[in-house]
């Protein structure tokens, strides 16, 4: 049996290797162009990325993040929800699935969670919620795991915070019910998904595609290795009323 009964796993850059800031670029250089009838690309991407600014760094916990983000983008741009909202459902369907070859998938990431579920291990996608529920389902076709029957994942629809706001992690340990002290955090940025620790919850740095952060963010990863090495890790690890053996 696995020692911790949730393991709450990122998606990009640890179940699905890829380059974030790569990805990330090219997600918007060919997002923008659609929008062009509405409003120059340079444009766009500044108004895209203030409104996700402000829905990350939104504390209220009273809207969901999709909320957050729309009254945002569409209150400081001039477009027509009902022009708006059928671009982007039609980049998701047709062009997004594209973008999957600035990403490496592994069948390591599918090993992990077979085996992980197999031990009686409850999963939580723990991917940042900053992205429509189609966007994360067809991210998890890319990594080869979309028919793995997660407990929880973390959509834009349904969450009120995002990473690396605790209220984030505090909102899924009540949608799962679970205590700190039997969760594991597995991700590759220090600075996003180690700081579950600061709430009591375990850590896991996968090192194959880690965000390099400053120092001081160290602190809270409690284990790191690659992730080929975290089916070996679980198996050592077991708890005795909350804490390690």
């Amino acid at each position: 049996m696995c020692g911790f009964r949730v393991l709450l796993f990122d998606l990009d850059g640890t179940l699905l290797p890829m380059d974030t800031g790569q990805f990330l670029q090219a997600y918007l250089t060919t997002l923008a162009p659609h929008f062009a009838p509405f409003m120059p690309p340079e444009q766009f991407v500044q108004e895209l990325l203030r409104a996700t600014r402000e829905m990350v760094e939104n504390t209220e916990g009273s809207k969901t993040n999709a909320e957050v983000f729309w009254e945002s983008f569409l209150g400081k741009t001039s477009f027509d929800p009902e022009q708006t909202f059928p671009v982007f459902e039609q980049f998701y369907l047709s062009v997004f699935p594209k973008l999957h070859v600035h990403t490496q998938p592994t069948p390591l990431a599918r090993e992990v969670l077979t085996k992980a579920a197999a031990r009686g291990c409850e999963l939580v996608l723990a991917t940042n919620p900053v992205f429509p529920r189609i966007a994360i389902e067809e991210r998890l076709r890319w990594a080869g795991i979309a028919d793995v029957p997660f407990r929880l994942i973390t959509d834009y629809e349904t969450m009120h915070y995002c990473k690396p706001n605790l209220s984030y992690f505090q909102e899924i340990l009540e949608k799962v019910e679970v205590d700190t002290a039997d969760c594991l955090m597995i991700g590759n940025d220090p600075a996003e998904d180690m700081v579950a620790a600061e709430l009591g919850i375990s850590t896991y740095l996968v090192e194959d595609c880690a965000v390099v952060r400053d120092e001081h963010t160290a602190a809270n990863i409690n284990h790191r290795g690659m992730l080929e090495e975290l089916v070996s890790f679980l198996d050592s690890r077991s708890f005795n009323n909350g804490h390690h053996k």
